[in-house]
């Protein structure tokens, strides 16, 4: 009996948690989005949709793919369908619980590799910092093709913020209680630091498991291979914008400075708002309008644009609750590495 409720556990977590993100996601949404998001479902083309959705999926096995070559020099070669499921739950993880991802992909490769924590997590830390030299390379390549663009920009941001009304009805400023919280926080985690010995010598190993995790990067047998993986995958990300032009009528003749600055746009939605939802579509269509015709009685933003900001949200948070929760459920079921 208690296998069996165990089974059943395992089966119905996964399930339980994919089916709450779709609710919470849908519940955000207030009745304007919805209709917008029904609208642009409706004049999607679904033949590039479900390329846009293959490209998505070939990101992510890319990374996974990628991460391996960075554990090897570590000393660990991990499968590649278990450092898939670590990233897919990584992800999946991100849109229930904001920045539990690494941990939860590192717990994942423990479970079925016997990667230590540290390690795992450290090389995890050390692809971000990569990735974030990527997103700010495609930044600055965005703004030297557009320079002549930069004042529209801030103007179309500037009226865009005011037309969505002040942040608080009574004038009420968070700033220097969030400098207040952030200061205590700060304390506390001093405090902490000197309290709680055990507390310290992890913070160590996690510190030395980055370290290896960025020498592993330079030390990988394979460098080339890394590379490509790496700008294939940003490749990728960059590609789902282009076939969002296309799944859309009257987009295709965006131009590739419009398609990277709308890209930009959207990875700071989703820093900004944890799954980008409601914010991911609008930063997008936002800078996307910048480069086309405008529409009289539309304001700022194009209806298309609008609709293909939506459709590229969709396509991403439905791919990563439904492959994410797939891998939780298949590695719930997978029995754990023997130490």
């Amino acid at each position: 009996m208690k296998q069996a409720a165990i089974q059943v556990l395992k089966v119905g977590v996964p399930l339980a948690i994919g089916v709450w993100l779709v609710y919470y996601f849908y519940q955000a949404l207030d009745p304007a989005q919805r209709e917008e998001l029904f609208s642009a479902f409706g004049q999607a083309d679904p033949w590039w949709l479900s390329v846009a959705a293959l490209v998505g999926w070939l990101s992510h096995a890319s990374r996974a793919w990628r991460w391996r070559y960075i554990l090897q020099p570590l000393g660990h070669r991990p499968g590649f369908w278990n450092c898939y499921h670590a990233v897919m739950i990584g992800y999946f993880m991100n849109l229930f619980i904001p920045r539990a991802g690494e941990a939860s992909r590192a717990v994942s490769l423990y479970r079925t590799e016997r990667v230590p924590f540290e390690q795992g997590f450290g090389t995890i830390l050390a692809e971000r910092a990569v990735d974030m030299v990527m997103l700010l390379g495609i930044a600055g390549v965005t703004v030297l093709l557009q320079l002549e663009k930069l004042d529209l920009f801030r103007e179309r941001i500037a009226a865009f913020r005011e037309g969505q009304g002040p942040a608080t009805a009574d004038g009420f400023s968070w700033g220097p209680w969030i400098i207040a919280g952030l200061v205590l926080l700060l304390v506390a985690a001093v405090v902490a630091l000197v309290l709680r010995p055990a507390l310290r010598d992890r913070l160590h190993e996690l510190g030395r498991g980055f370290v290896q995790g960025l020498r592993s990067v330079l030390l990988t047998r394979d460098r080339m291979g890394f590379l490509l993986h790496t700008f294939f995958i940003w490749g990728a990300y960059v590609a789902m914008f282009k076939l969002g032009t296309l799944a859309i009528g009257g987009m295709a003749e965006v131009p590739a400075a419009g398609i990277l600055a709308s890209f930009v746009a959207g990875a700071v939605g989703i820093v900004l708002v944890q799954g980008g939802i409601g914010v991911y579509p609008a930063f997008v269509a936002l800078i996307i309008s910048i480069y086309m015709p405008p529409v009289e009685g539309h304001g700022l933003i194009r209806p298309e644009a609008l609709a293909m900001g939506w459709l590229l949200w969709l396509v991403q948070t439905v791919l990563l609750i439904l492959l994410g929760g797939l891998s939780l459920l298949l590695l719930s079921l997978k029995r754990p590495a023997r130490p």
